[in-house]
């Protein structure tokens, strides 16, 4: 049976893929479990090494993986080549790690301990559309830096940066074996990795459903797991703000990816007082967001992914929304939505109490300090958000307050490779990035040594 896969800007075949299921999981987690000895004893300095050429390889691949990433996932050239570079960063921040992995040594009674970082053997990553190869690479660098061998199921909508990276691993020296892609549906191939008995570790970023799921599953062989999953994130505007940069900012942080971002900061709250200036300067910014075709350089906003996600976000829009803003759409083929503000809205209304992913933001006024906190908080999630002050003290009470893993301040950028990502709540648990990802790649081993 075969996997066809569909270009969302043209509605047109991108790809026919043999479609895997469990027996294929098997034969993938068989094959890094035998890749894996060989792998992890591999000298520190030489693994470090391998990791440095598939950076650099990634790197001179970049406007190839880009170009694909675009087609694929439907998102912007320009957007594209800047994940394409975090890739390639990510790969080079961990090439470090194999010759950092440090343990301790341990003053005791008749001896002296020691502990090691040891790797956990192979590890599952379930990987989601909206940011296919760079998400990926966020569990792929840390995991093998760690020594782990590795089976990478990749969305069934956007595999084909996944195979890609498996060639490139290869020509860059990673021993056959120690990579594996399994393309097929999360309900086969993705239940039979989270449950096999061989796999130690499960790292997985999608909706908060599937992570359920997931979590319940993986308890029955005691695996350990990190989740990344869905948000509702807050952007909070004082009125104290630098309203004009506020208002700048606000549609890169929910409409980038066309809302298909975890971190979407699709909940504006904006102090009473400063909410009509603040729509004033918002409009403009909205209205000229450059939706159309991925591959053309001006382009700001692609497609949705499928036609099914753009029905579900057309369902927090119907009939009779109380649509403030709203940009336009190219005509003809594709799975085009407007970037869209809605405003005023009911707060138990389902676009402010639900992730849509997807390009629209609910824009709810607060009172005060007190009432911004509250309806920021006011979610099972807590993944990432944005506040907008300058009062230097306000913005660190509000940021110490609110529960979220990724916050900014006057600004809407959530992720950096040396920095930890995930969230609080129901968004998961764990940290992606920085040196806190490994720890979820090893198990700390105490050795006593009595003298």
């Amino acid at each position: 049976m075969s996997l066809t896969v569909v270009e969302p800007a043209t509605e047109q075949v991108l790809a026919e893929l043999p479609r895997a299921g469990a027996e294929e999981a098997d034969a993938a987690v068989a094959r890094a479990k035998g890749a894996y000895p060989a792998w992890r004893a591999i000298a520190p300095p030489d693994r470090s090494r391998v990791l440095h050429n598939l950076a650099g390889l990634l790197a001179e691949r970049r406007e190839q993986l880009a170009r694909l990433e675009a087609r694929n996932a439907g998102k912007p050239i320009g957007d594209a080549r800047g994940e394409m570079d975090m890739v390639a960063d990510t790969f080079r921040y961990y090439a470090a790690a194999p010759e950092r992995a440090l343990g301790d040594t341990i003053p005791v009674t008749g001896g002296v301990a020691m502990t090691f970082r040891e790797p956990l053997g192979v590890v599952a990553l379930i990987t989601p559309w909206n940011f296919p190869l760079t998400i990926a690479s966020w569990k792929l660098a840390p995991a093998l830096a760690a020594g782990n061998t590795v089976v990478l199921k990749p969305a069934e909508l956007t595999p084909l940066t996944a195979l890609e990276f498996e060639k490139i691993a290869l020509e860059a020296g990673i021993p056959d074996g120690v990579v594996n892609v399994v393309v097929g549906p999360g309900s086969t191939a993705g239940a039979r990795l989270v449950e096999h008995p061989d796999v130690a570790k499960v790292a997985f970023t999608g909706s908060t459903e599937v992570g359920r799921r997931i979590a319940a599953s993986a308890a029955q062989t005691i695996k350990r797991v990190t989740l990344e999953l869905g948000g509702k994130s807050a952007n909070v505007v004082f009125a104290d703000a630098d309203l004009q940069a506020a208002a700048a900012a606000a549609p890169g942080a929910v409409f980038g990816n066309a809302g298909q971002d975890c971190c979407a900061r699709s909940r504006i709250l904006v102090e009473r007082s400063a909410l009509d200036a603040f729509m004033d300067a918002l409009e403009e910014h909205v209205e000229g967001i450059r939706v159309g075709d991925p591959l053309d350089e001006a382009t700001q906003m692609g497609p949705l992914i499928s036609a099914g996600q753009r029905q579900t976000v057309a369902s927090f829009v119907p009939a009779g929304a109380p649509v403030a803003i709203q940009g336009s759409t190219p005509d003809g083929p594709g799975y085009w939505f407007p970037p869209t503000v809605l405003c005023p809205v009911d707060r138990e209304d389902r676009a402010v109490r639900e992730e849509i992913f997807g390009p629209v933001a609910v824009v709810v006024p607060f009172r005060d300090e007190a009432e911004a906190v509250a309806l920021a908080n006011d979610t099972i999630y807590g993944l990432s958000g944005s506040i907008w002050t300058r009062d230097g003290a306000k913005a660190l009470r509000v940021a110490r307050a609110i529960e979220a893993g990724v916050l900014s301040i006057n600004s809407n950028t959530s992720v950096r490779v040396s920095t930890p990502f995930g969230g609080f709540k129901q968004s998961g648990y764990g940290r992606e990035l920085g040196p806190h990802a490994l720890d979820h790649y090893t198990e700390v081993k105490s050795v006593y040594y009595a003298t």
